[in-house]
């Protein structure tokens, strides 16, 4: 053998024997971190399913109180909006097509008293678009909110599943 390769084999066997010392404490942690993740991930199904029973247990009174929940917002809402002139001048439009209908209505009563054939026209509906751009316009931030609220709910179950909570 020349000396290089006798160096070469040297140095190679003096490695080896420095990983072989490594390599059992090295060994060692993985094993201690494989077994740590498979405790954790026990620990997190266990807390999931607790999560999940008392989910299932109490749905009923939550999905009531959130639906509830917006009970004193819609009176508020109620309160401010019947304070809006421009909310008054709209109910007196409104007002006004009703007011139309009943007048339709006691005049073919009037003809049918009378044994009179009906002339009176059948009341006209028609959309007010002022409506339907309010309760599109509510709707959209109505939706926010609650994906607010989904993203809120799915961040405290994980939170109770990761055991902070």
């Amino acid at each position: 053998m020349s000396a290089e390769i006798e160096k070469a084999a040297a140095q190679v066997a003096k490695l080896r024997a420095q990983a072989e010392k490594v390599s059992g404490p090295l060994a060692d942690a993985e094993a201690l971190l494989r077994a740590a993740e498979e405790a954790e991930t026990t620990r997190r199904t266990e807390r999931a399913m607790d999560y999940n029973r008392e989910v299932a247990a109490t749905w009923r009174e939550r999905a009531e109180a959130a639906a509830n929940s917006g009970d004193a917002a819609r009176d508020r809402f109620f309160d401010a909006l019947s304070d809006e002139p421009w909310f008054a001048a709209y109910v007196e439009y409104r007002s006004a097509r009703h007011k139309r209908g009943h007048v339709l209505t006691e005049a073919q009563r009037a003809q049918s008293a009378l044994g009179e054939v009906s002339t009176i026209p059948d009341q006209r509906w028609y959309d007010a678009g002022l409506l339907e751009d309010i309760v599109s316009h509510a709707d959209r931030k109505a939706l926010g909110l609650a994906a607010e609220f989904d993203t809120e709910l799915s961040a405290k179950r994980e939170a109770y599943i990761a055991g902070q909570s």
